[in-house]
């Protein structure tokens, strides 16, 4: 491609908070539950890079016909891969879509079909890059490029955007827990690629992204039991942060070959499973490691000291994660001040 911005280009990424940020300097918008996605057109050619930058472009080719049908001969859009499953999106679906066979491909994009929603411009259809720009003035130039060319459009859609808190409060009440949450971005920051600075996103639920970087057996059993989770620190070292067992009986076989091919050491290079505690049993110390190469998205309900205090629950499998990108910034909140509570 000749465009002024190229893949691979790494998107701008959100902090995990707890509550919406107010104020005049935000603007909100729905979290989409898919895979992030940068789309890149140059004339007749059509890229989609998923948020680590691998490609994504032969399992949707539903939307790379869509995007290079669009009158604009050229740009860079962000958005959302979203698989639409009656009145919600199924991530399920999505994750099928990720198939090494072309013919599974072709198949399932006629039976699920993907939509792209978008949300930012980084490069409009004159090939000026504006990312440079801060946001209201990136949004008003996604909104004409909209009306423009994605009127009527069904697969390439546009994704509303709010500056009223009002507004924001009223999609999570209008469709609960079927909305992944909000995203309140700075509009004050230019397009920060790669960094957390200008974005926030309030989930309905606490989630993180880990690399599985071993697991143990069941007790008694040759069958994966739990999967240990790590985290990246500040020196690239991966560190154990905690567990979780909520894996479903009738995959744990299937599971534990996939694993046992993966089995290699260290596993973790930072903090390690079984350190000295008040908890550990012979058998905290008994753990396969593995090559880093998995990422699953757990859902918690408190981290502290560098760990999950209680088990997680695994939500799903993240293939569109690159492990790399599991870092401890994920989970960096402002901390409550407890004894506030001691009236």
């Amino acid at each position: 491609m000749t465009l002024a911005l190229r893949s691979p280009f790494p998107p701008m990424e959100a902090l995990s908070v707890d509550t919406i940020p107010e104020g005049k300097q935000w603007q909100y918008e729905p979290k989409w539950d898919g895979f992030r996605c940068l789309a890149f057109r140059d004339g007749s050619k059509v890229e989609l890079q998923s948020k680590s930058g691998q490609s994504l472009t032969r399992y949707f080719p539903e939307l790379v016909s869509a995007l290079g049908a669009l009158k604009a001969k050229r740009f860079v859009l962000d958005g959302e891969i979203v698989v639409p499953e009656g009145c919600a999106f199924s991530f399920d679906a999505l994750l099928q879509r990720i198939h090494p066979a072309a013919s599974r491909v072709r198949k399932l994009s006629q039976e699920t079909p993907a939509l792209l929603i978008v949300f930012d411009l980084l490069l409009d259809e004159n090939g000026a890059v504006l990312t440079k720009e801060f946001l209201p003035q990136r949004r008003t130039r996604l909104d004409a490029f909209a009306r423009k060319y994605l009127r009527g459009n069904k697969i390439v859609r546009l994704s509303p955007a709010t500056t009223k808190l009002a507004d924001a409060n009223k999609w999570l009440k209008q469709v609960g827990a079927t909305l992944d949450g909000i995203i309140a971005k700075r509009r004050d920051v230019r397009y920060e690629s790669g960094n957390r600075h200008g974005m926030q996103k309030i989930k309905n639920f606490r989630t993180a992204d880990c690399v599985v970087g071993g697991f143990r057996y069941n007790e008694g059993k040759r069958v994966v039991g739990s999967l240990l989770l790590g985290l990246y620190d500040e020196e690239g070292l991966l560190d154990h942060v905690g567990f979780t067992s909520s894996l479903k009986t009738e995959e744990k076989k299937v599971l534990t070959e996939k694993l046992e091919k993966l089995i290699a050491p260290p596993g973790f290079t930072g903090d390690k499973p079984g350190g000295p505690s008040r908890w550990s049993t012979k058998r905290s110390a008994q753990w396969q490691p593995l090559k880093p190469k998995l990422v699953v998205e757990v859902c918690y309900d408190h981290f502290s000291g560098g760990r999950f205090r209680h088990g997680t629950r695994l939500l799903r499998w993240r293939p569109d994660k690159a492990p790399q990108q599991c870092t401890m910034d994920q989970l960096a909140q402002k901390k409550s001040d407890l004894m506030k509570l001691l009236k």
